[in-house]
């Protein structure tokens, strides 16, 4: 596969797997851009590996780490460009929106919690499968997943987590 048919095929999944990473669609659009100016220069080297989508993930969330290293004054501004990759649902009791709470706590946690939260409800990846991604070991993301997971229980209204909806 050349790298043209790479990008027509697997462009528009990219692009919404970096922003669940990033969790900013502008931030998404240029991290995917910069990935694929790298993955382009070394496209005979990833075009043979078992699983070259795979390796470009991997580089999108390398990217997107180093980007907030860069840019640690940057803040996250949850919900712009968001609109079209999850539709928020309404509570019928009282109009409390907590897909919307969901996500905007979620955008409250650290870039690898974040990342390892991405990837494992988003992606549906296993754990030594995002280790693999994130260059680190399967114990490090079962840490940072269950810190988030944590973070998220504690910052949640009491009726999400009576509910069970977030576990």
């Amino acid at each position: 596969m050349t790298f043209e048919e790479f990008v027509a095929a697997r462009l528009g999944a990219l692009v919404r797997y970096a922003t669940v990473v990033a969790w900013d669609a502008d931030l998404a659009e240029d991290i995917v851009q910069n990935v694929l100016v790298k993955a382009h220069a070394r496209w005979g080297r990833i075009q043979r590996m078992e699983a070259p989508e795979r390796y470009v993930q991997r580089m999108l969330v390398n990217e997107f780490l180093s980007w907030r290293r860069r840019a640690a004054a940057r803040t996250v501004r949850v919900g712009d460009g968001m609109e079209g990759l999850v539709a928020p649902l309404p509570d019928p009791t009282g109009g409390y929106d907590e897909r919307d709470a969901v996500m905007r706590l979620i955008g409250t946690l650290p870039p690898r919690q974040r990342a390892v939260i991405a990837l494992r409800f988003y992606a549906d990846l296993p754990v030594e499968e995002i280790a693999d991604v994130l260059g680190c070991r399967a114990s490090t993301v079962r840490t940072h997943l269950d810190r988030a997971m944590g973070a998220l229980r504690v910052s949640l209204p009491h009726a999400l987590t009576a509910t069970g909806e977030v576990r």
